[in-house]
C-alpha cells in the first residue's frame, strides 16, 4: 500500500488513524499550495476528484474519502477498533462522524475557502465568499450543539475513542490555526479537545 498525503485537515484524519493503530505505510506527498493535486498525472491516476488523501492498495487501485480509506484500514487492521467491533459500536460510529462532519467539518473548511483561502482557492473551485461569514457561524452553532452532548462522556461517540473523535479534532485543530478558535464557553469541548491534542496520535500530519 502507499498513502497519498499533504497538508490539511483530511489527510491529517487518515495519519491520525494509522498512528493510532500503529499502522506504517510508505507516503507520497502531494503538493497542495502548488495544485499538483489539480493536475495529471494526480488527477487522471490517482483521484480523479483532485483531493487528498488516497490510498493506494496493493493490487494496484486507489481508495479516496477518508471515511471509506479508515473503513478499509479498520478491516485490514482491526486492532485497536476505531470504528468498533459489533454492528452497533460500527453504527453510533458512523452516525457521530457523520454529524460532526455536516454540522462542523464542512461548514468549517468551506468557511476558510471562502474567505482566508480564497486566493488559493479561488482558481481550483467554486467559491461563494459571500457565504463564508455564515458557514463559520453553522460550524459553531454545531461545536454549540455538540457540547453539552459531551458533557458526561469522554469521547464523542461514547466511551471509546473513534474516527469521529480524529475527524472532529482534525478539523477544530485546523480552525484554531485559521481564525476560527474554540469559544471557551464551550467548556466540554475544550476539555475533550486538550485531551486529544495531548495523545501520541496529534503530532502524526
Amino acid at each position: 500500500m502507499k498513502f497519498y498525503n499533504s497538508i490539511g485537515p483530511n489527510p491529517r484524519v487518515v495519519a491520525m488513524f494509522m498512528a493510532e493503530k500503529g499502522i506504517e505505510i510508505p507516503e507520497v506527498t502531494i503538493d497542495l499550495r502548488g495544485g499538483e493535486n489539480r493536475r495529471v498525472p494526480y488527477c487522471t491516476d490517482v483521484n480523479e476528484a483532485g483531493q487528498t488523501p488516497a490510498l493506494e492498495l496493493d493490487d494496484g487501485s486507489f481508495l479516496c474519502e477518508i471515511t471509506a480509506i479508515c473503513e478499509y484500514l479498520e478491516e485490514r487492521f482491526p486492532e485497536p477498533p476505531l470504528i468498533g467491533t459489533t454492528a452497533e459500536e460500527r453504527a453510533k460510529t458512523r452516525m457521530w462522524a457523520r454529524r460532526v462532519d455536516i454540522k462542523i467539518c464542512e461548514p468549517l473548511t468551506n468557511g476558510f475557502r471562502y474567505a482566508e483561502g480564497l486566493p488559493l482557492f479561488e482558481p481550483r473551485m467554486r467559491c461563494l465568499p459571500e457565504a463564508a461569514a455564515g458557514l463559520k457561524a453553522i460550524a459553531q452553532d454545531g461545536i454549540a450543539w455538540l457540547d453539552p452532548l459531551i458533557a458526561d462522556r469522554d469521547f464523542i461517540a461514547g466511551d471509546r475513542l473513534s474516527l469521529a473523535d480524529l475527524m472532529l479534532f482534525t478539523f477544530l485543530d485546523f480552525g484554531v490555526s485559521v481564525g476560527q478558535p474554540i469559544d471557551p464557553a464551550f467548556t466540554h469541548i475544550l476539555r475533550w479537545f486538550e485531551r486529544m491534542k495531548s495523545r501520541p496520535s496529534a503530532t502524526a500530519n
